[in-house]
Order: structure tokens, then C-alpha cells, then sequence
């Protein structure tokens, strides 16, 4: 009956495979068929094979508790600096927003992430960030839209926080989606070229990069002929030199936050070989 077989590919296994458990389950006599095809096939190295490949393709997919809990972290710096930027503070007489407070904490997080898990990762969590803070964006303004209550006397305020600017709101998105894109790939691919060594360097860089794209994009888009154009580069500049010497003063936290994680999580990726294209949002 098997003289002259073949090697099989994988589809054929496993038709073949599900046909003789069927039979030998209905006549017994077939077991005999049935053992030898699992010798002459190498079936149980097949199977361990086939168990192999889904474990990796499920960790390749999956994400771990830490993962979650940065995620969830980001997402909430993210709608809290929303809300803060709703202040004006002055800070040795320079006028800053509030947001400036924790906005800078969703970039030394999004370093943690690509540093350790990779750019797929830090993608993934750029993208959860953007459409948590679209989210809580929209309802704010629909509940701006729709009338108080008749004892309801402070719709002025209600306002002033939920109540941003389509044109604010827009410029914001693509500045932290261009801002965030950037300073993830600059700390990818820095790691590749030091082969792992200078993290400190990178994460500095690629802050000053990040912050930069993010100030050039939003600066003129929310406040171009609102604020005089003379003073944008000024507003622009200072928004990229706090940030970044907040940065370098949280900097030794950073470092040991990112060797913890590492060690607990077993991980340090590379990104060798990957796509950067920003698009590819499960690709992790």
C-alpha cells in the first residue's frame, strides 16, 4: 500500500492526518495503517513543528502585562496634558501651557517602549494614544455641544476645557502622530548604529527630534496668524529646549526603568530588517 511514498507537504499531512484518525477511530484494523503512517511520515515531528510555529507566532503577536500598563500610562499622559494645556503658567517668566507638565512623560515612554519591545511596538502604542485621545477629544466636544441644564451655570468653564478649536484639535493629532513617529525611529535606528551602546545619547536625540517635528507642525498650524509669525520660532524653541532638559533631569530614571524592564521582560529588541512604515499598526 505505501511502496514508492513520498515525502508530503504540510497540507497533504494534515488531510491525510485527520482522514486515518477518523477511520482507525471508526475500525480498528486501520491502527496498523495508521502507525505506520506516523513512522514513514515523521508525524510527531511534524506535530511538534506545528506546535513550535504557533507558540511563536502567538508571542510574536502577543504583549505583556508591562506592555499594557505603559500603554495605559501613555494614554492617560496624553488626555491629561490635553486637559492642561487648557493653563497658561509662567515658569521664570516664560509663558508656557500646563500641558508642558507631563506631555514630555509620553516621550520618555514611548523611548522605554521602542528601547525595549522595538519600533512594531512603540507603533502599535503611538497609534492606541492617538485614537484614546481622539476618543476622549470628540466626547468632550459633544458634551460641550449640547445644552446645560437650566441650573447648570458653568458652561464658561465647561467650555474652556472641552471646547478646543477644530483647528487646535487637527494641529495637535498630526503633531503628536509626526512628533511621536519621529522620535521612535530616531531611537530605533541610533540603537542599530551603536549596536545597543549610548542609550542616554539617543534618548535625548531623539526627544530633541520628536519635540522639534511636533512644535514645527503645531505652532504654525493652531496659532499661524493668531500669534504674530515673529514669535512662533520663539514659542517653537522653548517648547523644544524644556522638553528636552526635562528629558536629561529624569534621564537616570529612565535608564532604570529601561534595564528593569529588560531584565524582566527578557527582551531587547533590534529592528533589523523592519518596516517602518507607520501604516503597518499590527505588525509587531
Amino acid at each position: 500500500m505505501f511502496q514508492g511514498a513520498k515525502v508530503i507537504n504540510k497540507s497533504e499531512f494534515e488531510l491525510l492526518f485527520i482522514f486515518f484518525m477518523y477511520i482507525a477511530s471508526i475500525d480498528a484494523t486501520y491502527i496498523e495503517n495508521y502507525s505506520y503512517l506516523c513512522t514513514h511520515f515523521r508525524i510527531t515531528e511534524c506535530l511538534v513543528n506545528l506546535v513550535k510555529n504557533k507558540k511563536m507566532n502567538k508571542a510574536k503577536s502577543s504583549v505583556s502585562v508591562l506592555f499594557m500598563l505603559f500603554s495605559i500610562f501613555f494614554c492617560v499622559c496624553l488626555i491629561t496634558a490635553n486637559v492642561l494645556e487648557t493653563k497658561q503658567i509662567s515658569i521664570g517668566g516664560i509663558s508656557l501651557t500646563g500641558g508642558l507638565i507631563v506631555f514630555p512623560v509620553s516621550y520618555i515612554i514611548n523611548d522605554c517602549v521602542c528601547e525595549v519591545w522595538g519600533y512594531g511596538k512603540a507603533r502599535l502604542l503611538i497609534w492606541i494614544g492617538f485614537a484614546m485621545n481622539f476618543f476622549f477629544v470628540s466626547l468632550g466636544a459633544l458634551c460641550d455641544a449640547i445644552p446645560g441644564a437650566p441650573y447648570w451655570t458653568n458652561d464658561a468653564g465647561f467650555h474652556a476645557v472641552f471646547g478646543l478649536a477644530p483647528r487646535i484639535a487637527m494641529a495637535s493629532f498630526v503633531a503628536f502622530i509626526a512628533g511621536s513617529f519621529v522620535n521612535a525611529y530616531v531611537m530605533s535606528r541610533m540603537k542599530i548604529r551603536d549596536k545597543g551602546k549610548n542609550f542616554s545619547a539617543r534618548a535625548i536625540l531623539s526627544t530633541v527630534f520628536g519635540e522639534s517635528a511636533d512644535s514645527v507642525l503645531f505652532f504654525p498650524l493652531a496659532l499661524g496668524g493668531v500669534v504674530p509669525m515673529e514669535e512662533l520660532p520663539k514659542l517653537m524653541l522653548w517648547q523644544v529646549v524644556l522638553k528636552t532638559v526635562y528629558e536629561i533631569v529624569v534621564l537616570p530614571v529612565t535608564i532604570k526603568v529601561v534595564k528593569f524592564l529588560k531584565l524582566h521582560e527578557g527582551e531587547d529588541v533590534y529592528d533589523n530588517g523592519i518596516s517602518y512604515n507607520i501604516l503597518k499598526i499590527f505588525n509587531i
